[in-house]
Order: structure tokens, then sequence, then C-alpha cells
């Protein structure tokens, strides 16, 4: 009987950022589980492959191009889903824009992209789909991809990427207490470093050092390893499942234990 717990057939999903990485990894998997899955991203070529592996499960898929940085195309993305499902049951805010500069030298541009797409998109995304569960009555699940980088410091030039994510993260409770009377519930994972295209192009960029960069993330992870994308399924669909149905306003680390970890312990005798 437990299984039938996080059964999402029949209802719809709506992931941002879903043309790679944790986004289209959870895309996925939330078919796998039976959900009809919207992918939203601005790279059409992504999405169109990660809508092929979606339908070849027999699940419906629609990619809609859509920056969360311009409400335009969120109001579009909305209208696209209105007019292609009628419903909504479950939300994940995953896009985001890095960003890697020091407090004292990023300017007020890059500190708008940022946020603009980190927090502000994130919160008119959540917005739509929580206005739509309400009207539906049945309410519904709102995943925020947060960060540890939003409850603790990074330092290494995250500034507005952290700055950004705690945004979310605050934002993640306080829609999860106004909307709790509508069973709309609103939680966020916070995943520690995965090994997704972006983290990859970091770990490539000269200015670092690999070796040294991917031990530095290692020493904050007691199990001593990267995040693989596969990892982020079963968390992601845990929350958007009824198997969490008392879950709300929860920050679930994704981290291999890394906010466990005091700043001056260790992981090795």
């Amino acid at each position: 009987m437990a299984r039938h717990l996080f059964d999402l057939d029949g209802r719809v999903a709506v992931l941002t950022g879903a043309a790679s990485g944790l986004a289209q990894a959870m895309a996925i998997g939330m078919a796998e589980y039976g959900a009809d899955v919207v992918c939203v991203d601005i790279n059409a070529d992504g999405l169109t492959k990660t809508v092929e592996q979606i339908t070849a499960l027999g699940r419906k898929a629609l990619a809609v191009r859509c920056d969360v940085s311009q409400p335009d195309d969120i109001t579009h993305l909305w209208e696209q889903v209105d007019r292609s499902f009628g419903h909504v049951e479950i939300h994940v805010n995953a896009a985001f824009a890095p960003s890697h500069a020091r407090p004292e030298e990023i300017s007020l541009d890059e500190w708008n992209k940022v946020m603009t797409v980190n927090s502000t998109g994130y919160f008119l995304c959540a917005q739509a789909a929580g206005q739509r569960m309400i009207r539906q009555g049945h309410g519904g699940s709102i995943i925020n991809i947060a960060s540890i980088a939003g409850v603790t410091a990074l330092g290494r030039g995250n500034f507005v990427y952290s700055a950004s994510k705690g945004a979310v993260v605050q934002m993640t409770r306080e829609m999860a207490v106004e909307w709790a009377h509508h069973r709309i519930r609103v939680n966020a994972i916070l995943p520690c470093q995965f090994l997704t295209p972006p983290l990859q192009a970091l770990i490539d960029d000269p200015r670092f050092d690999s070796d040294t960069l991917v031990n530095r993330f290692l020493v904050g992870i007691p199990m001593n390893r990267l995040g693989e994308v596969q990892d982020i399924v079963g968390p992601a669909v845990f929350l958007a499942s009824d198997a969490a149905a008392m879950v709300t306003g929860a920050l679930l680390p994704v981290d291999g234990g890394n906010l466990a970890l005091n700043a001056g312990g260790t992981h090795s005798w």
C-alpha cells in the first residue's frame, strides 16, 4: 500500500530549468511516477530531449520556452499550461542564473540579473501556480530548489547567488504558512554541489584549479562525493506526492551531510 503514496498519476507538473541537470532529472522522474509534465527553459534543444524521454514513458509532455526573468514570458507559460492541461498539481522552481563575483566587485547589473532569475522568477512562477491551485480547490505541491548556499555562507564569490537562494528559503517558509489552509504545500530542497553542466563549467573555469576546487567541495561533504542528478529525483517525488501530505515549510538538505558538518569539524579521523 505504501508505494501508492508516491503515485503521481493524473497530476500535472510544471518544472522550470527542465532542459538539463537537476530539473531534467526531476521532470523525467515525475513522469516515471505517472505525472504529465510541462518542461520550461530557454534552451529549446534541451527541452526537446527532455520531452522525448518523457513521451517515451507514455506520459504527456509540453515544452515551453520561457525566460523566467521576463514577466511576459511567465504569463505566456501559464496560459500554455491552462490551454493544454487546464490544471496543475505540482510546480518546481529550478531555473537559475549563476554568479561568481566578490561583493566589493559585483556590478548592479549582475546583482539584478541573478536576483531576478533566482528570486523574482521563483516568486512569479510560484504565485501563478498557487493562484491556480487555490482556484482548483484540491491543493498541490510547490518545490523550490534552493541551496546549501541559502542557509550558510560558501564564500568563493557566491555572494549574490547565496543571497538569492536565501530569499528563496524565506519565500518558501512564508508561502507555506500563507497557503497551508488551501492545502498547498511549499517546500525547498537544498542541494550541495551536484555534477550538472554549470558545475562542470565552473570546475573547468581557468580561474580555478580544478582538483583544488573539487577537493574543497569534498571537504564539506561527509559522504565524500559530489551529487549525481539522479540523487535529486527521490526527494522531489517525495515532496510532490501524498507521501509528504503533512510536510510543508520544510528545507530538505540533499547534501551528503554538508549542513550537519561543523565548519571546524572533519569527516575523517
